[in-house]
């Protein structure tokens, strides 16, 4: 099954490091991170779960829930806690996913239906495609997922930005700019009409073109 944005994300039952959780139920009425790794106690992987574990205070500002997905059983999750905290300095305090049928991985389209029914085995090479990131909003729609490479750390630091971004035009009709920053200015949705725009921006706005219309981001 092919995922795109706004398709519902996938619901699942599983093991985590903090006891069997209902993917949908889990999330609850606010905004959820999932983010897979290849396998466990691999480098790169280990520092992004330490980051994470550094940012969580950041997320929870931001009404939104992180959870990783490992193929690894949850026990293997359990030891691999033990380095991310010594080597990030920030001890994992969300959920982590144990997938070791392969199952969740293939029900978000992360490896083929014919990968097998098991990591045991299985190297992080064979597993590399499971290094997605899905932002899942309160409708259980995916706002966003970002792939990446296993020699590429991601940037987690980014994904606050995204997530400042989608929850600000969730509750406005605007849109963000490239390299937009909480704070700085934010574009008219088309749909809007200069005369609604009125309305709402008395102030007016900036139009370096007919169809780009810049105004100070609404509170």
């Amino acid at each position: 099954m092919s995922l795109r944005i706004n398709d519902t994300a996938p619901d699942f039952t599983a093991e985590t490091t903090q006891g069997t959780i209902h993917f949908h139920e889990w999330i609850g009425d606010g905004w959820a991170v999932l983010f897979s790794h290849p396998k466990d106690f691999t480098p790169v992987c280990t520092t992004e779960l330490g980051s994470v574990a550094g940012l969580q205070d950041e997320f929870a500002k931001r009404n939104t829930k992180v959870i990783g997905l490992s193929v690894d059983p949850v026990s293997s999750h359990g030891k691999w806690a033990i380095d991310i905290e010594e080597t990030g300095g920030f001890k994992v305090n969300y959920p982590m996913i144990g997938d070791p049928e392969l199952k969740i991985a293939k029900l978000y389209d992360m490896l083929p239906g014919d990968s097998g029914e098991t990591s045991e085995g299985r190297t992080a090479a064979a597993n590399a495609t499971v290094r997605t990131v899905f932002i899942v909003g309160p409708d259980k729609k995916i706002k966003l997922q970002l792939s990446y490479p296993m020699t590429t750390g991601r940037n987690f630091a980014e994904l606050l930005r995204v997530i400042d971004s989608m929850q600000l035009t969730a509750r406005h009709k605007v849109a963000t700019p490239a390299d937009w920053r909480p704070g700085e200015d934010v574009i008219i949705l088309p749909s809007v009409t200069d005369e609604e725009a009125k309305q709402k921006y008395t102030a007016g706005w900036k139009s370096p073109k007919p169809y780009l219309r810049l105004v100070p981001q609404p509170e």
